[in-house]
């Protein structure tokens, strides 16, 4: 009965394939956000007036595959940076949570967005356990507010340079 329960977790948590297709309209959203411990409001279709956006999902602050995947992201950057984009990190942690988390392991280099009632989530395919917490998925948004990249994986490797290739392409 134990391992017949845990084949059904496993099955709940195992990533799906991000359901936003390429080309297709990224939902705009507004929510509360968080960079070096300074909060403001994030909304999507202001911050693609500048460039493109890296949207990316993650389950939970402060857990270890998140915290590589956010420290990948800091390093990476001046990367981003260079081609006009920029990057927002989202998950379901309080904003008080989040403000810790942006300093200590995103570096005060790009900020990270509340989502507790999961609304953003959702709207973009992008939970696991039922839709209680982020699985995570990167997208990369174009200026024209569609989805000109998508990517799901539980591992965090592999996020930042598949959506550093997929903004450069943006650029050609």
């Amino acid at each position: 009965m134990k391992r017949l329960f845990l084949c059904a977790l496993l099955a709940v948590a195992t990533p799906a394939v991000a359901a936003l297709k390429v080309g297709a309209p990224a939902p705009d959203f507004s929510t509360p956000a968080t960079l070096g411990g300074k909060e403001f409001t994030f909304h999507l279709a202001d911050a693609l007036k500048k460039g493109p956006v890296v949207v990316y999902f993650y389950p939970a602050a402060f857990t270890s595959g998140c915290t590589v995947e956010a420290h990948d992201f800091a390093a990476a950057m001046p990367q981003y940076q260079a081609m006009g984009a920029s990057v927002i990190g989202v998950s379901h942690d309080s904003i008080a949570t989040l403000n810790r988390f942006s300093v200590s392991e995103c570096q005060s280099k790009f900020p990270v967005a509340a989502d507790a009632d999961r609304h953003v989530m959702k709207s973009y395919d992008a939970t696991m356990l039922m839709g209680m917490m982020g699985d995570r998925t990167s997208y990369v948004v174009g200026q024209d507010g569609r989805i000109a990249f998508a990517y799901s994986d539980l591992d965090p490797e592999g996020h930042v340079s598949k959506t550093l290739k997929a903004v450069a392409a943006l650029k050609r």
